[in-house]
């Protein structure tokens, strides 16, 4: 099975292709909505990913989503399965492309934190981002089981990487 597109090199017009969209999204919350985010290898810059735009929407609460999903269907969003609880998933395609994804959850939500703070890391170390991209790239020349198997084998990674952020930030650094 392939993954949803091919890992590519970094290109300098994932971010405006963020900010084309932004305006258009935030336009399907209202009054619920308290940040859009580009997340994901495509918001870091010299990092090869699947050119695939990942956006993070915070949101007060989860309110009216039948009014929300019907927005997003005319934006060309597709509503996926949740996540997890709270954190819900859009798509969306041009022809057999994907080239959007949009995770909303309440501000604080476990996702939230994660993506948000991954992303900062990848921005600001070289060397994780290199063995980040290494890492997925290898996963990709060996993928036999689709997205499912290469999430499943990026996960150790990213966790690693969350955990020795969060054990430093409790003061159990390195010595």
């Amino acid at each position: 099975m392939a993954l949803t597109s091919k890992i590519t090199t970094y290109n300098p017009e994932w971010p405006q292709r963020y900010e084309a969209d932004k305006a258009l999204l935030a336009s399907a919350f209202g009054d619920e909505l308290l940040g859009i985010h580009h997340v994901s290898s495509t918001a870091v810059a010299q990092l090869a990913a699947k050119p695939e735009i990942d956006v993070l929407i915070e949101v007060s609460e989860h309110c009216n989503a039948a009014a929300r999903d019907e927005v997003l269907l005319s934006l060309g969003y597709v509503r996926g399965i949740d996540l997890s609880e709270g954190h819900h998933f859009y798509r969306r395609n041009v022809g057999e492309v994907r080239t959007h994804k949009v995770h909303i959850c309440r501000r604080g939500h476990p996702s939230v934190v994660q993506m948000l703070t991954f992303r900062d890391l990848l921005r600001n170390d070289a060397s994780l981002r290199q063995r980040y991209q290494d890492l997925k790239i290898e996963l990709e020349a060996t993928n036999t089981g689709g997205m499912a198997e290469y999430l499943e084998k990026k996960g150790p990674f990213l966790l690693a990487a969350l955990l020795e952020v969060e054990i430093t930030r409790e003061g159990y650094g390195l010595l």
